[in-house]
């Protein structure tokens, strides 16, 4: 498949047969690092949100494949500051870099900075809409855990309605046959559009807010944060922090072969004393990140076929 200068924005644009191609380019890139890959090329990160895993492993997969990286993690340093519009930057670093990787907390920033550039642009998470790298470094680490994609109960814990990280994860998982859990309060259910996508391609889900009630029926339990800087009103964020908190009390009432994800950060709603147990994936998931985004990257820039 050729993927060279094709723009990653979001999850809908890609197909079953393209994302198996991806998690197959990144088992390569797992097994067998190519330290010169990219040699002379540039990477310029744009992150207008703070990051840590995306932001350090897309630098990290850039110069892990013989490329270099620039951007900034601070939109405050930059020329937003005075004023320069979203397109403008795209217009002036896409003279400076050979990919781009951008965050920005406006829903449909990414598909904007796409069409401003010429260069590939990779969505690095566009507010509460999507994150499609998140997604496949998820279908990678769920690949890798059990060995398949088709045929799970997945079970969505916490922000349903905010998580860009799980409303990608909901419809690239939807290829593969899945049974979906949405274990969240109503105010924070997931948005009825994606509902209505699953009802379209007859994908079976179910909507709770007792994790217990399902926790036995689970293959992967996907946990999210509460996150403070989606809600529009403090009180209603103060209403529903902590309300899920995973500790060894939920040992019980899981299958023994359950594994936890987490797109990380966690706040308080994984307790340390899982860390350790056989069921805690999310630090794997996130040094998975680094193989995903070495394929995407040499994808798009047309050194991988």
């Amino acid at each position: 498949m050729n993927f060279k200068n094709r723009d990653v924005i979001s999850i809908h644009d890609f197909s079953k047969q393209e994302l198996l191609f991806i998690l197959k380019a990144s088992k390569s890139m797992e097994k067998k690092p190519n330290p010169n890959l990219l040699n002379g090329k540039i990477l310029a990160t744009l992150f207008f949100e703070p990051s840590t895993r995306t932001r350090l492993s897309f630098v990290s997969a850039m110069e892990q494949l013989g490329g270099k990286a620039i951007g900034f993690a601070n939109a405050s340093i930059t020329s937003v500051k005075k004023g320069e519009t979203l397109w403008d930057t795209m217009k002036m670093v896409e003279n400076y870099a050979d990919v781009i990787a951008i965050r920005h907390p406006l829903e449909g920033s990414a598909r904007l900075a796409a069409e401003a550039s010429s260069k590939p642009v990779i969505n690095a998470g566009d507010g509460a809409n999507q994150h499609p790298t998140q997604t496949m470094l998820d279908l990678y680490t769920i690949q890798k855990a059990k060995g398949k994609l088709e045929n799970l109960h997945i079970g969505m814990l916490g922000d349903l309605k905010y998580g860009r990280t799980v409303h990608s994860l909901t419809t690239a998982l939807s290829h593969f046959n899945p049974t979906f859990y949405f274990i969240a309060p109503e105010a924070l259910q997931m948005p009825q559009s994606y509902l209505d996508e699953l009802k379209e391609k007859r994908i079976k889900f179910f909507i709770e807010s007792n994790l217990l009630k399902v926790s036995k029926k689970l293959d992967i339990l996907y946990a999210t944060r509460i996150q403070k800087e989606r809600f529009p009103d403090p009180i209603e964020y103060e209403k529903y922090r902590g309300i899920y908190k995973l500790d060894t009390s939920l040992l019980p009432h899981i299958k023994k072969e359950l594994k936890i994800m987490h797109p990380l950060p966690r706040v308080d709603e994984i307790d340390k004393s899982l860390d350790k147990t056989e069921h805690a994936l999310y630090f794997q998931q996130a040094a998975n990140g680094v193989h995903v985004r070495k394929a995407l990257l040499g994808l798009v820039l047309g050194k991988i076929r």
